[in-house]
């Protein structure tokens, strides 16, 4: 295993497991894309690693096995900020053994969308079932309506807990618990009695609403090349892979043109004309 926070992630949304997960990969790398793929998450998956976990492939080519499954889709490199007070960063490498293209993969490790499709809900069941059944009611409809069962004085209507619920969902969006909720409301009531529960729920919703929670600055991901391990941003990188490593495709040079025979004959004479009336030293 690598460190906490470090070592592989397998990527979300992957087909179940069978025997063909690999056969369109070559041999080698459908041998140690399997092992990969059984490994738990946070395991380590260094060429050192996996070198010595199985017996057939060293360290080199564990390297160009990585580097070819990032290519066929199956894996990225990632650094992450999971920390901003310290800026620590883990190194971390996703792993999917259902391939992805590159789109699929900019998609989630920038902005965690797959852009694959929901599971269809299941289908209503028969209305003669849920006639008399309760609708389901959200946390702030509950919190609301339990008001009444903390103090009478507090009671209120259906109508009234419809119509408040959007008060009460931001109390619990700001990190209110039900129970800190109730106690709020209800504690110190007037002594006189309250003469409208609604009017007066809504006062105390609006008055002793709680500060918003500081929103938790959002992890940093950089990918980073399989190959070189150097972070490039996401349409720098093909196959998982920088331009550097992946090399780019040279212009051969233009083929060298042949001189006739007449030609060679001519150029020899002319060199030997020019040596013939050379001044000699």
């Amino acid at each position: 295993m690598a460190a906490p926070g470090y070592g592989k992630q397998s990527a979300p949304e992957q087909l179940p497991r069978s025997a063909t997960d690999f056969s369109h990969l070559p041999a080698r790398e459908a041998y140690i894309a399997s092992l990969i793929d059984h490994l738990p998450d946070g395991a380590a998956m260094d060429v050192k690693t996996l070198a010595v976990l199985q017996p057939h492939y060293g360290q080199m080519a564990c390297r160009t096995v990585l580097n070819n499954l990032s290519t066929a889709g199956h894996l990225r490199r990632v650094r992450e900020r999971i920390s901003s007070e310290n800026c620590r960063w883990v190194f971390r490498t996703y792993f999917s053994r259902t391939p992805r293209s590159d789109a699929w993969w900019t998609r989630f490790l920038i902005s965690g969308d797959t852009g694959e499709a929901s599971t269809p809900a299941a289908p209503d069941p028969p209305k003669e079932r849920t006639l008399n059944r309760t609708p389901p009611t959200s946390a702030a409809y509950a919190a609301l309506a339990g008001l009444g069962l903390s103090d009478a004085r507090l009671a209120l209507s259906a109508a009234d807990c419809t119509a408040l619920e959007p008060l009460a969902a931001e109390w619990l969006a700001r990190g209110t618990t039900p129970a800190l909720f109730t106690a709020v409301l209800a504690a110190n009531l007037p002594p006189d009695g309250v003469h409208s529960p609604a009017a007066f729920t809504r006062h105390r919703l609006l008055d002793k609403m709680p500060p918003e929670r500081p929103h938790p600055e959002p992890s940093t991901r950089l990918i980073e090349c399989t190959d070189c391990r150097t972070p490039c941003r996401p349409h720098a990188l093909l196959g998982g892979l920088c331009r550097a490593c992946r090399g780019t495709p040279t212009t051969p040079p233009p083929p060298r043109r042949r001189l006739s025979p007449a030609a060679v004959h001519r150029h020899a004479a002319s060199i030997r004309r020019t040596l013939a009336t050379a001044p000699r030293s």
